[in-house]
């Protein structure tokens, strides 16, 4: 018969949830990013990592208008 597992982790052992977020500014792709990551911070906690995932603009009439970033964060998930 298999033992059930505890739904405490360890010391050291997290679990850790994922989502993606888009930015945009008409600066820069960094300020995209940058505006993204800490619109979401002002509501997650314990953000640990973001990791660009995707960098485009957006175009009108042949000028580009706005930078885009598309990020992916990861932060602690508490059950």
């Amino acid at each position: 018969m298999a033992k059930a597992k505890s739904k405490k982790t360890r010391a050291g052992e997290s679990v850790y949830r994922i989502t993606e977020l888009v930015g945009t500014s008409s600066v820069s792709w960094e300020d995209a990013a940058k505006r993204a990551i800490e619109t979401a911070a002002s509501s997650l906690r314990d953000l640990r990592v973001a990791d660009i995932v995707k960098l485009d603009v957006k175009v009108d009439g042949g000028k580009v208008v706005a930078y885009r970033a598309r990020v992916s964060l990861s932060f602690k998930y508490e059950a």
